[in-house]
């Protein structure tokens, strides 16, 4: 009896023994089960942090590819801007030539001849084609009378033009003082006056004014006028005053040697018997 108590006693303590090794194997299992978890759970915060960090990371490529993509977007702006400008100034350049170009052939063309008539038809030519007017006269001096006879007309009868005296209106006070005259309001051409045009510039040799070129309208409705246009009124005022008051000179002159020629002529015929 001793002996089986013994047994029982041992298979109790065996027993014991062995459900304590299998709580500690379920205690381990749970621990084993729980470290799993933290290390999945440290696994997945890891990934978070480098998913943040590479978050992060794109987000300032993709602030600075997009600081990049502004700051080629404005030296675009800035290049185009350039480019219009520098196509804005080739056009300038090249109406500058071409006006130069003009300038020179209508400069050339007045000394071209010293037939009165014809520097008379060139410089209608020059105001017509150059600047683009349509009505105007041209006046020149008559010193005897102190008045602007009318020479020569564009689109307006030259009897209906009448003398003006120095002083009187716009012409004869352009006549008068030697300086140019411009309106300010060239686009609303009122009724025609002769005496009070758009434009009147003085045809002067150095300080002497020989007439004046009155203009009344323009075949351009313009609004002011440009620096070409004055350079055009600067040539007109020299160039063309020269031209004419030379032409006039030698057509003068040459009616007086024709005449003077004739009366020799007449001289040396032998008297009839």
């Amino acid at each position: 009896m001793e002996k089986e108590g013994n047994i029982t006693k041992k298979a109790d303590e065996f027993l014991q023994i062995f459900k304590k090794g299998e709580e500690f194997t379920k205690e381990l299992l749970k621990e084993n089960e729980r470290l799993r978890f933290r290390i999945a759970q440290l696994e997945e915060t890891v990934e978070q942090s480098h998913n943040e960090e590479r978050i992060k990371l794109y987000e300032e490529r993709i602030k600075m590819l997009e600081e990049e993509h502004n700051s080629l977007l404005e030296k675009y702006r800035q290049v185009e801007e350039e480019n219009k400008d520098f196509a804005s100034k080739y056009v300038e350049v090249e109406a500058e030539n071409n006006n130069l170009a003009n300038l020179y052939v209508a400069s050339y063309q007045l000394h071209s001849t010293l037939d009165f008539n014809e520097v008379l038809r060139i410089v209608l030519e020059i105001i017509i084609n150059l600047i683009g007017a349509e009505e105007f006269a041209i006046f020149l001096m008559d010193d005897k009378t102190n008045e602007l006879i009318p020479v020569t007309s564009e689109g307006l009868p030259l009897h209906d033009i009448p003398r003006i005296k120095i002083g009187e209106g716009i012409v004869g006070t352009v006549a008068k003082e030697g300086e140019g005259y411009f309106s300010e309001d060239i686009a609303n051409a009122s009724e025609i006056d002769a005496r009070n045009p758009l434009v009147c510039i003085p045809l002067k040799i150095k300080e002497h004014v020989i007439g004046v070129i009155s203009i009344y309208t323009l075949f351009v409705q313009k609004t002011t006028f440009s620096n070409v246009d004055y350079e055009l009124f600067n040539l007109l005022a020299g160039h063309a005053a020269t031209a004419i008051f030379s032409s006039k000179l030698y057509t003068q002159s040459e009616r007086k040697l024709t005449t003077i020629q004739s009366f020799l002529d007449l001289l040396k015929e032998k008297p009839k018997r």
